[in-house]
This record gives structure tokens, C-alpha cells and sequence, in this order.
């Protein structure tokens, strides 16, 4: 996704969750809601380094 602003229906950004749950290995997915609707999705990486 790009950091344009993007019209996305439920089903849209539940594919959108998935999707970045699939990509990442460590990280989070946070959902900003306001007003009752999804208005951001985050995704943070984390890369896990061996001691």
C-alpha cells in the first residue's frame, strides 16, 4: 500500500490484514478506529538477530 490515502470496504481491509499477517515473521498490526470505522492499518517489522 502506498501512504496515499485509499477508500477501502470491510472486506478490503480484512484482505489488507491478512495479507501483512502473512508477509511478517515478528512484528505487530495495529487498526486505528475512529467514529466506528478502520481509518489506518500499521504494520511494524521487527528482525529477531541471533546472540
Amino acid at each position: 500500500m502506498t501512504d496515499k490515502q485509499t477508500e477501502l470496504s470491510e472486506k478490503d481491509y480484512l484482505k489488507v490484514v491478512k495479507q501483512m499477517a502473512e508477509e511478517i515473521k515478528f512484528g505487530t498490526i495495529s487498526i486505528t478506529v475512529q467514529d466506528g470505522k478502520v481509518v489506518q492499518i500499521e504494520q511494524n517489522k521487527k528482525i529477531r538477530l541471533k546472540n
